[in-house]
């Protein structure tokens, strides 16, 4: 019984051991920044940019996960460092790693709102649409022009951009691929984007799509939204879906999203057969 515990163990530690001199880099530079001008925004953003590690020496191209909330002091470098590491173990593809910085995410991420808590708490509140149309005319398009991208679109967000990505899945299906929803701000204008959401898969009917929710344990309409939206996703009749639904209840606001990727970067890629 010892040897069938201790054998893989010792092979998983030479395997990572391995791994980790072959590849051990000159520097630590970790991606890169781009900057492009956004006339639907009106300013100048700024992207950092993570490509695979043979992404020079190669030809082949790769899929994209565009992470909101990327700025260097926020998700980019942990969300990176995660998804280097599961392709590094063929957990799932190697992957081109997008992460927009934030200049004002209560602008941006938010759906106009005529309750006044959200005003009060947001006064520039209400971009949502300008945003999601840098994504789709702006931001994506230039991506895809200057790196070698192919096949799968993933967006990840988290909060409020939970509730954008929410946005997007409800009224633009066909812009991403694969959406990873962390503990979406559903309550946002008295959960008017969640009321709404049955009547717009309706109606943006979108097949083989892949969706994975998690909440935390934290304030309770946060999780009763979250749980929501999930039903609707599944009862959605959209062709060929795959969705997940997680409630973390170990874990809180600050700790869901980094296992939140990871659960659904195992999900998504997951063997078939």
């Amino acid at each position: 019984m010892l040897k069938k515990h201790v054998v893989p163990a010792i092979a998983v530690l030479l395997a990572l051991a391995s791994s980790s001199h072959a590849q051990e880099p000159p520097s630590l530079t970790y991606g890169s920044v781009a900057r492009l001008h956004s006339k639907a925004l009106g300013e100048d953003r700024r992207i950092n940019v993570f490509l695979p590690p043979a992404y020079e020496k190669s030809s082949d191209r790769y899929p994209v996960l565009y992470l909101l909330d990327g700025s260097a002091h926020e998700d980019y470098f942990h969300v990176t460092g995660l998804i280097d590491f599961l392709a590094t173990y063929e957990v799932m593809p190697r992957t081109i790693v997008i992460g927009i910085s934030n200049v004002d995410r209560k602008r941006d991420f938010t759906p106009p709102t005529k309750d006044e808590k959200d005003l009060a708490a947001a006064p520039t509140s209400g971009g949502a649409g300008k945003f999601v149309s840098f994504l789709e005319t702006e931001l994506i398009p230039y991506v895809e022009s200057h790196y070698r991208t192919a096949g799968t679109r993933t967006i990840v967000g988290q909060s409020l951009g939970g509730l954008l990505a929410t946005k997007i899945l409800l009224e633009k299906p066909g812009l991403f691929d694969q959406y990873v929803i962390v503990s979406p701000s559903l309550w946002w204008n008295k959960q008017e984007l969640i009321q709404g959401a049955a009547e717009s898969m309706k109606k943006h009917q979108a097949p083989d799509r892949k969706v994975y929710i998690s909440v935390a344990d934290e304030h309770p309409e946060m999780k009763a939204t979250a749980q929501k939206l999930a039903e609707l996703v599944k009862n959605s009749g959209w062709g060929h879906l795959q969705y997940q639904y997680e409630y973390l209840d170990r874990e809180n606001h600050a700790t869901s999203l980094h296992i939140s990727v990871y659960n659904a970067m195992k999900y998504f890629y997951k063997p078939q057969g």
